[in-house]
C-alpha cells in the first residue's frame, strides 16, 4: 500500500506539472509562472517514478515503535525525490515554496540520523502535519508576516529544474548498470541488497529482533 500511495503521489504531481506550463498570473489566489522548467521537472518527475523499488523487501519493525522499514530506499533516492519534490513546489506551489522546503528537510533529517530506511514512514508523518495546518490556517503561508514570496526568478525555475532533472537522471541510470549487472527483476527484487546502506538497515532490524527474543526467553 505504502509504495502505491507514493508512485501515485508523484504521478499527480507530474500531471500538474503539464497543466502548469501554460499558467500564467494569479489563479485561484495562487500565482504562476509556466514554462519550459515545467517539463524539465515533470520529466524528473517520472524518472524518480520509475526508479521507485525494493516494494517486496518492506518490513515492518519488531521494536516497540514498529516503523515501516525500506530498506531500498536508499539516500540517494531520498535526495533524488528531494530535489524533484522541491523543484515542482516551486514550480506549481510558487510562494509556498518555503515551507515545503522545510516540510521535506523534516522528513529527510530523521531518514539520514534517526530510523534509518523509515523514509517513507517520516514523509506521511510530516506530510500530514502540513496538510492539517493547512486546511486549520489556508492562508498562513501565503498572507502575512509569516509568508515568504518566491523570485519568480526564470534562471531560479530553470536551475532548480535543471537540477532535479540531472541527479534523477543518474538515479535512473545507476539503476539500470545495476539491474542490468546484478541480473535483478525491478519488480520483485530488492535491487540495492549490496549496498552497505540496505545491509546496515537490515542488521539493525535483525538486531532488534534478536534482543526482543532474548528478552521473552
Amino acid at each position: 500500500l505504502a509504495p502505491s500511495i507514493l508512485v501515485i503521489n508523484i504521478l499527480e504531481a507530474v500531471v500538474r506539472e503539464f497543466e502548469v506550463v501554460n499558467m500564467q498570473g494569479f489563479t485561484e489566489g495562487m500565482f504562476y509562472m509556466g514554462g519550459p522548467w515545467n517539463y524539465l521537472n515533470a520529466i524528473a518527475g517520472i524518472f524518480n517514478l520509475i526508479v521507485v523499488c525494493g516494494w517486496f523487501g518492506i518490513v515492518i519493525s519488531k521494536d516497540k515503535h514498529h516503523d515501516l522499514v525500506w530498506p531500498d530506499m536508499t539516500w540517494f533516492w531520498i535526495i533524488g525525490y528531494g530535489l524533484w519534490n522541491f523543484a515542482y513546489v516551486y514550480n506549481c506551489l510558487t510562494d509556498r515554496s518555503f515551507y515545503s522546503m522545510a516540510l521535506i528537510i523534516s522528513a529527510t533529517i530523521p531518514a539520514f540520523l534517526m530510523k534509518k530506511g523509515a523514509w517513507a514512514q517520516h514523509r506521511v508523518h510530516t506530510l500530514a502535519l502540513y496538510m492539517m495546518l493547512m486546511m486549520t490556517i489556508p492562508d498562513f503561508f501565503v498572507m502575512g508576516k509569516y509568508a515568504v514570496a518566491s523570485t519568480h526568478s526564470p534562471v531560479t525555475y530553470y536551475t532548480i529544474s535543471i537540477i532535479a532533472l540531472v541527479f534523477n537522471t543518474g538515479v535512473l541510470g545507476y539503476q539500470i548498470y545495476t539491474i542490468i549487472k546484478r541480473n535483478k527483476n525491478p519488480l520483485t527484487d530488492e535491487l540495492y541488497d549490496h549496498l552497505s546502506e540496505s545491509k546496515g538497515i537490515k542488521a539493525e532490524n535483525a538486531l532488534i529482533i534478536k534482543e526482543k527474543n532474548a528478552a521473552i526467553a
